[in-house]
């Protein structure tokens, strides 16, 4: 039989089940709870066939219509972990082709502000756009488009203003919108008694390769948000080292991951792989 299938069709065909699967095995690792749940759904099925295999009658019934109603039951109970998976394999075709990034007046102030803010306990939510584009979530915030500057950022965050409670996009040297809500990660490593101010900055770095500088209003703590990994840092220096490295393009999820302060979990290596269609076909 493969000898009458032209080569080039055995190629394109196991490339494509290739495709496939790294999209599935993506998209379960990139939640637990999916995981868990599809595999709960696989022995359901599994059972069922071998109910069938054996002829047991009233398991074959039962298991039967289980298998028919699976599917809907999946997608009605799982639709908001289904959207966070999608959104984390599909975020590196949602690219800025050109990217601009900060320059050290803008790093500067925004070190600044964090410390500023941390010294009063004022919570405040930065994001720092990189390739994966926030304008959807602009588009629903207040638009600004004013340069960077410590005094505005910290006008933004004070207390009992309209924006203070949403995040601030900054795009390059320019303050993109102010009052952004972002998505709340379900992170089953967070304390419960955790904000949600915490909670959008984790959810953002999930779903995009944006930095997320969080200032805690209850202890004053400042803390970074990237590639789905939350650290604590409280030392000016540091920070503006992290911001560096993540303005420069340089790894910063491989060196967060080398220290020791790290308290969230950390996904899976494949989930971090940047996937992309256009890669695929690229090598086509």
């Amino acid at each position: 039989m493969w000898n009458d299938i032209p080569i080039w069709k055995i190629i394109v065909d196991a490339y494509i089940v290739w495709v496939l699967v790294v999209f599935v095995v993506k998209f379960l690792l990139s939640n637990k709870r999916m995981l868990a749940v599809v595999s709960s759904f696989l022995l359901v099925y599994f059972l069922a066939f071998l109910a069938n295999y054996f002829d047991l009658f009233i398991s074959s019934k039962i298991l039967g219509y289980l298998t028919q109603w699976l599917p809907i039951v999946l997608i009605v109970i799982m639709a908001p972990d289904i959207r966070r998976s999608l959104e984390f394999v599909w975020k590196a075709d949602s690219r800025n082709e050109e990217l601009v990034m900060g320059s050290e007046r803008t790093k500067q102030a925004i070190v600044d502000t964090a410390m500023t803010l941390s010294g009063q306990k004022i919570g405040a939510l930065i994001t720092i756009e990189k390739h994966n584009t926030l304008d959807q979530y602009a588009e629903r915030a207040i638009m600004m488009n004013s340069q960077v500057s410590k005094e505005v950022l910290i006008n933004i965050f004070t207390p009992n203003t309209p924006l203070h409670d949403g995040a601030v996009i900054i795009r390059g040297d320019s303050i993109l919108c102010a009052g952004a809500y972002f998505v709340l990660s379900d992170n089953q490593n967070f304390e419960k008694t955790t904000g949600s101010r915490h909670r959008a900055g984790l959810g953002i770095s999930e779903i995009t390769d944006s930095l997320t500088i969080i200032v805690s209003e209850e202890t004053g703590n400042v803390s970074i948000a990237v590639e789905g990994i939350m650290l604590k840092i409280n030392d000016r220096d540091k920070l503006m080292e992290y911001i560096n490295m993540f303005m420069k393009w340089g790894d910063v999820y491989a060196t967060i991951q080398e220290n020791i302060n790290v308290y969230l979990w950390t996904p899976q290596s494949i989930c971090q792989s940047k996937f992309s269609w256009k890669n695929i076909f690229i090598l086509l």
